[in-house]
């Protein structure tokens, strides 16, 4: 089964995010990729982080007639001292950066539990602490972090992702709390599958854990628990991102904002 894909909207010239900058992890492809070119084409400074370099080039490439600009910045978020000195001075932090095993949970490596949740709850919190200071000194920030629909249901065969987007729902609500009286707003946008390489290369795994072909994983799994049979694409993401960064979403804290096409209507 093939997906059908949709053609998202024309970007929004409502939102003005000149002379803001922004960091995006994860920003060489999919989700990430999206949101670093939608910031910049609202005009702001975009600190494009990922550990893929040609990743990066080709989106910087792909920003440079954009109102902002792309700045590439090569990190690996394992790295967690440098993750947060790069979250220094920034004014709208886009924790995006994710990876997925499946396996059952016997079966699951360890190491990798510990991986999965280095990157996707250790790193944000550093972002996060490094980031705060420079957003409370001005009165004004912006933390938005792509969660899932698996930040708010479990599903078998994905511990670590779906403890780690468990986590990241609590870390959020938490800096909501902290960062109110500082003009500061954290909030979650929660995508089912996304047309993404990330989801793309959990077919094969998929098919072995659960036993059929891949053929019929994108919709006897993926999307059983979707009323709308397709996957989300990613500037259809960066929009609820962008959204949250802008004006009319200065009392929008604390939330996470459910892209799951029904997903938790049931």
């Amino acid at each position: 089964m093939t997906a059908p894909r949709v053609s998202p909207a024309p970007h929004a010239s409502s939102l003005d995010l000149g002379g803001r900058i922004a960091l995006v992890t994860g920003a060489a492809g999919g989700i990430g990729r999206a949101c670093a070119l939608r910031l910049a084409a609202a005009g702001a400074e975009v600190r494009a982080v990922d550990r893929d370099a040609a990743g990066l080039e080709t989106l910087a490439e792909q920003g440079h007639d954009l109102a902002g600009t792309v700045e590439p910045h090569v990190l690996d978020l394992t790295d967690l001292d440098a993750a947060e000195r790069a979250a220094a001075g920034t004014d709208i932090l886009v924790n995006n950066a994710g990876l997925q095993l499946v396996r059952p949970i016997e079966e699951f490596p360890p190491d990798a539990f510990h991986r999965v949740l280095t990157v996707m709850l250790e790193a944000p919190f550093r972002l996060i602490r490094g980031a705060l200071p420079h957003m409370y000194g001005q009165g004004w920030g912006r933390i938005v972090n792509v969660s899932s629909v698996h930040g708010l249901r479990a599903s078998a065969y994905k511990s670590a992702y779906v403890a780690a987007k468990h986590g990241l729902e609590g870390l959020s609500k938490t800096a909501a709390l902290e960062g109110a009286p500082h003009g500061v707003t954290s909030n979650c946008v929660n995508p089912a599958y996304v047309r993404t390489p990330l989801v793309e290369k959990q077919l094969a795994d998929q098919a072995q854990a659960h036993g059929i072909p891949e053929e019929r994983v994108l919709s006897e799994v993926l999307l059983q628990d979707s009323a709308v049979k397709r996957l989300i694409e990613p500037e259809e993401v960066a929009e609820a991102v962008a959204y949250l960064c802008g004006p009319q979403a200065s009392f929008v804290t604390g939330t996470s904002l459910a892209l799951d096409g029904g997903w938790t209507a049931h």
